[in-house]
């Protein structure tokens, strides 16, 4: 029997062993999709105690911070909402998290909370009932006591060379600007362009948010179509300037209906008076304004992220009581590979179709995914179009190797861009040496099982590349 969670955790071979060691292992991060606050880094946070940064709670102004995926676990071993994100004591919230990860038996977020106790603070007992006081004390030790267990130094002892952070067009990105003019910083943080609010033209708050788009760019109003795209190219310049490497774009699904301007306009119009739009409107009006920012993103050398298939806050008694991005979401079935072929076809038409990054939370689709990678790669960069890392509900063992096998089998793993957090955790980053090692581990299979030869330089190649290399490509870094 293998000790749990020993140097060669989850490695079954001596291939994979060898590869990890050598070519992996310790390598930068390039963490290009987070949700970790800028400020926070510039800042410098200290935390208390780990439910801080495990579990979190409830912001002054109602909404809530800290790591759904713990939350669904207590939640799913029937633990009261107060210990989950109230205002119970820290330590009793402890406990009732470390009696749910008991019975997490599979799910990630065992070997993930785990990971991060040993990688950090050296705490090397598996974390159960009978060690939870324990370990509380141990770490809470580090955390209070240790200059190091700071914001700034939990990245450094990861290694993270770049973040990529996700930030609205109007932000005015002062924390990025700060930490880009502090020279004791030394990680990149990068923001990153989200502009679900001004493409989502039938979701609620849509008008008064066009109205913060407008000021944003120092005008009293927007009132056609043509300005809207105006203002979202401003803002992405101005995002440019200041470091930005990628897009993201977090839709229902991808839509394609190419509709005239004058429609479009009606249809902005509506909306802008509290109308209802009809589908074909808000299909129209969403298709012109992602065509301008892909072009956008093509002329300034940003990656275009799209994230599609999830069905939000589907329990509405908890929406209506806590808000979005509180553990609620679920998978859902938006198969819209032709539309996004669609539109990536009108854009290389015109020579303008940007690097673009394609993840659905629907596992369904990657194979679909997976052939679409083909159609609009280019001599630009290798793997200009990328089948994203294993995304949210995927980011389980399985589901990583279920992604690199899609890729393997349709396109070319060894461009593949590797790992990303997604996560409001610094604590986080050891989510890229799970995803290494299970990297690691399949890609030695094909080694030992005769699929692939055991030539040093192509494994090297591969290895550090998925692990580190590519992104640094892909991102200009």
């Amino acid at each position: 029997m293998k000790a749990f969670m020993d140097k060669d955790f989850l490695l079954n071979t001596e291939t994979a062993k060898h590869l990890y060691a050598e070519y992996a292992a310790g390598k930068p991060l390039v963490d290009y999709h987070c949700h970790i606050s800028p400020q926070e880094i510039y800042e410098n946070r200290k935390f208390d105690n780990i439910v801080q940064v495990w579990l979190g709670g409830e912001n002054p102004d109602g909404t809530y911070f800290g790591d759904h995926y713990k939350w669904r676990v207590m939640r799913s071993n029937g633990v009261s909402e107060d210990y989950v994100t109230g205002n119970k004591p820290a330590f009793e919230r402890f406990m009732k998290f470390v009696e749910a990860l008991e019975m997490a038996i599979g799910n990630p977020m065992y070997h993930w909370s785990n990971l991060e106790l040993r990688y950090f603070f050296g705490y090397d007992k598996p974390l159960t009932v009978e060690t939870a006081e324990d370990c509380w004390n141990f770490v809470n030790d580090k955390l209070q006591n240790d200059p190091s267990f700071t914001v700034r130094g939990l990245m450094e002892k990861a290694n993270v060379e770049m973040v990529g952070t996700t930030d609205d067009p109007i932000d005015s990105l002062e924390w990025h600007k700060k930490i880009a003019e502090d020279p004791s910083i030394k990680v990149k943080v990068c923001p990153s362009f989200r502009p679900d609010k001004a493409i989502n033209i039938s979701k609620p708050g849509f008008a008064e948010y066009i109205g913060k788009l407008a000021e944003s760019v120092g005008k009293k109003e927007l009132k056609t179509v043509a300005e809207v795209k105006a203002a979202l190219t401003e803002r992405i310049e101005f995002f440019a300037k200041m470091g930005c490497r990628a897009s993201d774009h977090g839709l229902d699904y991808i839509p394609f209906r190419m509709i005239s301007e004058e429609a479009q306009d009606a249809a902005f119009a509506k909306a802008m008076r509290g109308e209802a739009v009809t589908v074909e409107e808000a299909e129209g009006y969403q298709t012109a304004i992602l065509m301008q920012l892909g072009k956008d993103y093509h002329r300034l050398n940003i990656a275009m992220q799209l994230h599609y298939s999830c069905w939000r806050n589907a329990n509405a008694r908890m929406y209506a009581k806590m808000g979005p991005d509180t553990g609620f979401d679920m998978i859902a079935q938006n198969t819209c590979g032709t539309s996004i072929a669609e539109f990536l076809s009108a854009l290389d038409a015109t020579g303008e179709c940007p690097k673009t990054i394609l993840y659905s939370l629907n596992p369904a689709d990657n194979d679909q995914l997976g052939t679409l990678l083909g159609c609009f790669q280019s001599d630009e960069i290798p793997g200009k179009i990328q089948l994203g890392s294993a995304w949210w509900f995927q980011d389980t063992k399985s589901g990583m190797e279920s992604q690199m096998k899609t890729l393997a089998n349709l396109g070319l793993l060894g461009n593949f861009i590797g790992m990303l957090t997604d996560s409001r955790s610094f604590l986080s980053y050891t989510r890229h040496d799970y995803f290494r090692r299970i990297m690691c581990n399949l890609i030695g299979d094909w080694v030992e099982n005769g699929e692939y030869p055991n030539h040093e330089a192509s494994l090297k190649k591969i290895v550090e590349g998925i692990s580190y290399k590519n992104a640094e490509r892909y991102f200009g870094l």
